[in-house]
Order: structure tokens, then sequence, then C-alpha cells
């Protein structure tokens, strides 16, 4: 936990999450990034196998025990890759050429590549883009055949076997889970995770039939990364337990200058429908072999805090980087930072919410207010789902925001959620569980003798979905 001697702000509420490889596989390393700041970590499926992930798991679980702690588990699987065939060496494309695609397994050379996936083959016209190797070289189709098709290169360069193809400009007919996801994700389910983070979403049908496979055993997270996407963002937003823009992908298919507000837009969205949204990629790339940031990378994670996220995601910083603990700490103390600024600068801070016209969302946006009026050290939500932390996060109020529950898979769910701390108990009378509360809160120095904090319970007391009060109550 991070502080600072402007505002005495000893908490933080956004969250971090970090990915875990080799740079953190030892529960050694990986109790040491929790320490330094992380809320959850992700199960990268696009690398290693079961039983490594099985192993960094059993680990997590291990250290959230040992910490009395709840850390989330991510799940993110690899989704549907496409990449050229093999190439001959030292093969370059030059610029204002022409080259033909075809699905032969034929080693590529400077008249023709190989291009195994049909699905681009039937879906392609002439105009569209063809982007290789994360966009570093990019074609556009002149003309279709059986099975084939030609193309001019508009930016060129050397070409490697196996490199990636992106299309930004159709909307490809696949499955988005493949037959390696849907591996993926029983073992992930079967082994406890709590989040699942489905990669190249297209359509809000993606998402659906996701979580048809799901069937309610984890929480859904939709990478948005395909420009096809944001033609049904909200629809996608409002099917989506939550949403994680992955900045590298949608970088590499949307135009660079557009990415920024692209950000700012879908982070506005999910906080209006109270969905928790995590910015990813890039965010302190250069830690991977840098001790410290670039002063561009720490403007990009404060941006994310004044934008309004709930979280923010490391990468290869932690997964292979040299410097993991050290980047997990710096990311924490910007995030920190940022916060203060908003706390001195309100007009700074994630733009002001309309009113929803919902009894729990109305709820919500009281306590928050009365709180702030009258100065309340913390909200205690008492929530069985969950949902009605979600509510009060949406308001990013600058009070800590503490959620009871009885169960421990949603304190794991929550720790994505902006300003959430959460609390297990399972009382189900109401002043029972607020006397737990509140020496719990003095155990932790949050409060004081005769300090205020505002309630948010539902009446009859412990049943879900029935939030309908606000009491202020008194240490």
């Amino acid at each position: 936990m991070t502080s600072n001697t402007r505002s005495g702000q000893t908490w933080r509420a956004t969250k971090i999450l970090a990915t875990l490889g080799s740079a953190s596989e030892s529960e050694a390393q990986i109790t040491q990034l929790v320490q330094a700041g992380v809320n959850i970590v992700r199960m990268n499926f696009s690398h290693g196998t079961h039983e490594e992930h099985l192993k960094r798991i059993e680990m997590v679980r291990a250290i959230e025990k040992k910490l009395s702690q709840p850390i989330g588990i991510l799940a993110d699987m690899q989704g549907p890759k496409y990449r050229i065939g093999r190439v001959v060496d030292g093969l370059s494309l030059v610029e204002g050429s022409l080259i033909q695609f075809d699905q032969s397994d034929e080693i590529g050379n400077a008249e023709r590549l190989p291009l195994p996936h049909p699905e681009i083959f039937k879906a392609l016209y002439p105009g569209a883009r063809l982007l290789m190797d994360d966009g570093k070289l990019a074609l556009v189709v002149k003309t279709l055949a059986d099975n084939a098709f030609t193309a001019e290169v508009l930016t060129g360069g050397p070409v490697l076997s196996r490199k990636g193809v992106n299309v930004p400009d159709i909307k490809l007919d696949t499955d988005v889970l493949t037959s390696k996801d849907l591996k993926d994700l029983e073992f992930a389910l079967d082994k406890g995770a709590d989040w699942i983070a489905l990669s190249f979403v297209q359509s809000v049908s993606d998402v659906l039939a996701a979580k048809a496979k799901i069937a309610g055993r984890a929480q859904l997270m939709a990478k948005i990364e395909k420009p096809a996407a944001l033609a049904e963002i909200q629809d996608i937003i409002n099917a989506s337990d939550a949403i994680m823009i992955a900045r590298g992908d949608l970088g590499v298919e949307l135009d660079a200058a557009e990415v920024p507000s692209v950000q700012k837009r879908l982070i506005y969205q999910c906080r209006k429908v109270g969905k928790p949204v995590v910015v990813a990629t890039q965010m302190l790339e250069s830690m991977i072999h840098s001790p410290t940031p670039t002063r561009a990378e720490a403007t990009d994670v404060a941006g994310a805090v004044f934008d309004g996220a709930d979280a923010v995601m490391l990468s290869a910083e932690t997964a292979i980087g040299d410097y993991a603990v050290e980047a997990v700490k710096t990311m924490a103390s910007i995030l920190t930072s940022a916060e203060m600024h908003i706390k001195e600068f309100p007009f700074d801070g994630p733009a002001p919410l309309d009113v929803e016209p919902s009894i729990y969302h109305a709820v919500a946006k009281a306590a928050v207010a009365l709180a702030q009026t009258i100065e309340a050290k913390a909200i205690i939500a008492y929530s069985a789902s969950g949902n009605t932390a979600v509510r009060i996060a949406r308001e990013r109020p600058a009070i800590r925001l503490f959620v009871s529950t009885p169960e421990l898979a949603v304190q794991r769910r929550l720790s994505v959620l902006f300003g959430a701390t959460t609390l297990r108990q399972a009382e189900s009378d109401y002043e029972a569980a607020l006397s737990i509360t509140k020496e719990t809160l003095k155990q932790e120095k949050v409060v004081n003798t005769n300090d205020a904090i505002v309630v948010v319970a539902g009446f009859p007391f412990g049943l879900a979905g029935s939030t309908n009060a606000i009491r202020v109550e008194h240490i």
C-alpha cells in the first residue's frame, strides 16, 4: 500500500493485474508481487502447459491463505490466431510489388506466401487491408481468385516464417473459442479461475457463446482488440461482466491515433452501466529491461486513472521482465499519485455519470454523495453477490469502500473492482454484522471513536438483491 503526505492517503483504489511467467513462477516471486500491490494475477494461455498453469494457481491460492488476502485469478484464452506459413530465409517484401497468397503448405518466396486460413479468403474483397508482423508490413488486396488472392505491398520489410496476420477491415466467420481454447477453458474453470478473458471478440454473439460455455462458473471479461467489436460495443459491454481494452492488437488494426479516444470512450461506457474496465498492454513496457519507466509511460498509467479505469494490467513486465516487482511498485506509486491529484483537482478526474433510472443505482449514488458530504471515513456495502459494490464503485468515490460478503468467490471477483476492499463475514443479523465490521475497521486503523461511516444494505438483511437502505452509523 502506498501513501503520500499531501493527502495522507494510505490506500489505492485502482487495481493492478499482473501476468505470471518465467519471471514470476516461484511462490516467493509471486508473494513479492502481491505485497508490492498486485490484486489479481493473469494466466496467459497463449503460453505454457496446463501443468505449469496449475502449479501457479496452487501457489496463488497458498499465498492467498498465507497473507489472508483474496487474490483473483484471470485465465486469458489465446483465441483464434492467424499466421502465414513457412517462408524462405532472407525474404523481404518491396513496396509497390505484387504478391500472391494461397492456402498451399509449400514454403513461401518473393512471388507467393502461404496463408492456411480459408476463413480469411472467404471474407476478403478488393481494397481490404492485410497487416503482418504486428502491423510492420501492410498490403492491400487487389484481385481475388479461387483459393488465392493478389495483394500490393504498401509498406515493405523482412518477412519471417509464422508471423501474425491481421485483417482489420473484415469480420471473420470463425468461432471465438478454438479447440485449444475449449480445452483451456474447461481446465481453468475446473481449477477455480475467477475470471475468463475472451480474446478477439468481434460481436455480442461471441460473448454470449462463451458465457454459455462458462455457465456461471466464472465471470467473463471481453477483450476489445478488433475494430469489428466497436460496431457492437454497447451490446458487448452489456453482455460481459467486465471489459479489457487490449491496446496491443487494437493498436495494430486501428489507427494508433484513434486508440486514446477509443480508450476514453470505452471506459465511460463501462462505468455508465457499472461494468469493471481494465486498461492493458505496453503500460510500462520499458521496465521489461529498465528499472525505471519512461515519462510517457508514467503519463499513460496516470491517464487511465484520470479516465476512470477500474484496473490496469502488466503483461511482459511481470511475466518475463528483469524488474517485475519494481514494475508493480512503480505502477502502484503512479496510480496513487494520480488518485490524490483527483482529490485535489476533481475536474481532472472521470466525467460525472448521468443519473440512471434504477433504485439500485440511485441508492449507490446517494450513498456516495452522503458519505462525501458528512466526511464519513468509509462506505460499507453488505452484499452477497457483489453487485451493490459494483454500483457504488461506478461513482468513483474518493472515500474507502469496504464490501462485506459471505463468499470468498465474490471477494476474488471484486479484486478487479475500483476501490473495493472486501471483508468476509456471514452474519445474518445486521447489528451483529455491523459490530464485527466496526471492530475490523478500528483494527485496520481506518476509523476512530465517533467517526461516521455510511452503510448500504438490504432489508430483510442478508437477502441477495435486496439493497434498499442507507444508514449513517458511528463508531
